[in-house]
């Protein structure tokens, strides 16, 4: 087989910003490199672009003179980059017409996949205990001292909340800033919680979890991102792991809210010895491939993925999310340039697997 076209989708933002290399995090680079392996061509391209009916597509492809725009077939493969919920009606269109859409739904709500991962008998026993909405926050104060509020939809630490018992019918909620610049702390009475709080709890579906008792480094929790794909063979594989440590006096890990990024082996050495660092790197790899593994029984196209998995100072692990649309730069930013590129090289790997194959099953 030659070369084939395999095609990126993106979110409009990011497709405006190829010709000038402007695509915030993603890597047009590590594409080309990771597509050049595998013998296709890269080339990128946002839905609306895409005219299911006569089959053909406006894309982005590099050229001697930089990235130019290209009319030519629909790619028979298509790697999703861009946010889409389930049941998309222009992604289900282009599903319809033919070509081979993988990671085709990358927003999942964490309510529905804490309730998949439930009904695995193996899985569940790694599920902090969880509730959702109002009435679900009342009774989870009754049974824990310290909670984390999440928006069922919410990404990157976006609208997240901290409820912690402090004696008596009293707590104190902690959340982030208009500005998200600073935490703001907040009483609230058991019996009657704040308007704020309610408010935000109508207004938006909430997943109510106990706070799990993250391993620290200097008084800063840290968990695990793990990225799991779908490589050649269509095999899931751990592509790599690398450790995000919240800001100091921060309970939010996650990169956009001022955690850091480093090296796995480096935080949990920090925190165990190195063979017990190097037995929980690999409990946490088994682990994340048995998610990867259950999750694709209910989520078609699933292929490639990052999960975010908690460890306690006594060593053990805790499910906490996962992403469907992986920010990959953490690698880079921890310094494990190599398995950053990786993570662009084995979606390209089931890429060319697929074009060979023609079949996501």
């Amino acid at each position: 087989m030659g070369q084939k076209h395999v095609g990126i989708l993106l979110n409009s933002a990011m497709h405006r910003g190829v010709p000038r290399h402007k695509t915030g995090q993603e890597s047009l680079n590590n594409y080309e490199e990771a597509a050049a392996a595998y013998g296709i061509i890269p080339c990128f391209l946002k839905l609306a672009d895409i005219d299911t009916d006569s089959g053909y597509s406006a894309t982005y492809i590099k050229g001697a003179q930089g990235y130019r725009y290209a009319i030519i077939p629909t790619p028979e493969v298509i790697h999703n980059r861009a946010i889409y919920e389930q049941n998309n009606a222009s992604m289900e269109r282009l599903i319809q017409q033919g070509p081979l859409v993988f990671n085709t739904c990358n927003r999942y709500g964490k309510d529905e996949i804490h309730r998949l991962l439930a009904q695995s008998a193996e899985l569940k026993s790694f599920l902090p205990a969880s509730a959702t909405g109002l009435s679900g926050l009342k009774k989870m104060m009754t049974l824990y001292p310290d909670l984390i509020l999440k928006p069922c939809r919410g990404s990157i630490g976006k609208g997240i909340m901290r409820l912690v018992h402090i004696g008596e019918q009293r707590w104190i909620l902690f959340y982030l800033s208009p500005s998200a610049r600073r935490w703001i702390n907040v009483p609230v009475e058991q019996e009657g919680l704040s308007g704020m709080l309610r408010a935000r709890l109508e207004a938006t579906p909430y997943l109510v979890q106990e706070r799990i008792p993250l391993a620290e480094i200097g008084g800063r929790p840290f968990d695990l991102r793990v990225t799991v794909q779908r490589g050649w063979g269509g095999e899931w594989q751990t592509t790599g792991l690398f450790a995000k440590l919240a800001a100091p006096g921060g309970f939010v890990s996650n990169l956009a809210r001022g955690g850091v990024a480093l090296s796995s082996s480096y935080a949990l050495e920090q925190v165990f010895t190195g063979a017990a660092a190097a037995n929980i790197r690999m409990s946490v790899g088994t682990l994340s491939l048995a998610v990867a593994r259950w999750l694709e029984l209910s989520l078609p196209g699933l292929a490639d993925i990052g999960l975010d998995i908690g460890i306690t100072k006594d060593g053990q692990l805790f499910f906490i999310e996962c992403n469907g649309r992986d920010q990959r730069y953490g690698f880079h930013k921890a310094g494990l340039t190599e398995i950053w590129k990786d993570s662009y090289r084995r979606p390209m790997s089931y890429a060319r697997f697929l074009l060979e194959n023609g079949s996501l099953g």
